[in-house]
């Protein structure tokens, strides 16, 4: 996601890096060119087209902004409702470790049962991030899970859900030991709720992506309507046909570059979420709510883009 600093009126026109421009300059170029060619062959050259009025185009340009317009609100859904879920991801692991050390009492037997499970669900942050992104995250879990919990972990086809069962089994061990009343297991057991719901409702939008037929659709009539636009055109404009055709083209194009970005949010484009920035940031809540002095770093933006 870019972090950049505020922006002048100015800056933020010349903007590049993670605008529309940046994907579609190649296809904006090549259908200005196409327009310049025609353009040129029909007032230069004078070799004359059949053209069409700028009806059609006035009546296909109408139902194609409806349609962008509602693709890309479905995508914006989409990307707030991840943000969303890794805000309550952020709240729910805050409020897990605060409720171990309170509601699980130290033992002789097994003094670092509180450690071990808030550094898990550290670990299951980084754990998601990499499950949602396929990236491996050994080198952050290895630091935050035991050798029992990481080889299980790393043996496992879904490293999240691992995480999520050894936390349930450490609390069951805990409740037969004794260290946890009773009365505050459904509590406990609330948050690992609470995360696998989180888990599984980021799943859900990762891998149902908005129906294929859709899309196609939207960028075939996307292409259509910019490539025959100067058709439309050419007698009413003449040489300045090809400015007025990268423009509409690059308000067309943009919206459809953008739906494509966000759909998904959990990715690695610069104007996705920033899933390590955030695994980071609940590693060191939690580990400094435990009296941990040596703390990870806050993860910095990388070229104004936090990752």
């Amino acid at each position: 996601m870019i972090v950049d600093e505020r922006r002048t009126w100015w800056q933020q026109l010349s903007a590049w890096r993670g605008t529309a421009l940046q994907r579609i300059w190649p296809r904006l170029a090549l259908v200005m060119a196409a327009s310049a060619v025609l353009t040129w062959l029909h007032v230069v050259v004078d070799r004359r087209f059949d053209v069409l009025t700028p009806l059609p185009f006035s009546l296909v340009g109408v139902a194609l902004g409806i349609f962008l317009g509602f693709r890309n609100n479905a995508s914006y859904d989409r990307f707030w409702e991840g943000r969303r879920l890794w805000g309550e991801l952020v709240n729910t692991s805050r409020s897990f470790a605060r409720q171990v050390l309170t509601l699980v009492e130290p033992e002789p037997a097994a003094p670092q049962r509180r450690q071990a499970l808030i550094h898990a669900t550290a670990g299951f942050a980084h754990a998601l991030r990499g499950h949602l992104r396929g990236e491996p995250v050994g080198a952050e879990l290895d630091a935050l899970l035991d050798d029992g919990d990481r080889e299980a972990v790393r043996t496992a086809r879904h490293a999240p859900l691992a995480i999520l069962s050894r936390l349930g089994e450490s609390l069951a061990q805990a409740r037969r030991a004794g260290a946890v009343d009773p009365l505050h297991v459904p509590v406990l057991e609330a948050s690992l709720t609470a995360l696998t719901g989180i888990l599984g409702a980021c799943e859900r939008i990762r891998n149902t992506p908005l129906p294929a037929s859709y899309t196609v659709l939207i960028h075939r009539i996307v292409a259509v309507y910019v490539f025959t636009l100067p058709f439309g055109i050419l007698d009413g404009i003449g040489p300045f046909t090809p400015i007025v055709v990268g423009f509409i083209a690059y308000a067309l194009l943009g919206l459809d570059a953008i739906g494509d970005e966000l759909e998904n949010p959990f990715g690695t484009d610069a104007n996705d979420l920033p899933l390590a920035t955030l695994c980071r940031g609940i590693e060191i809540n939690l580990r400094e709510a435990l009296g941990e002095r040596e703390l990870p770093p806050p993860l910095p933006p990388r070229d104004g883009v936090a990752l």
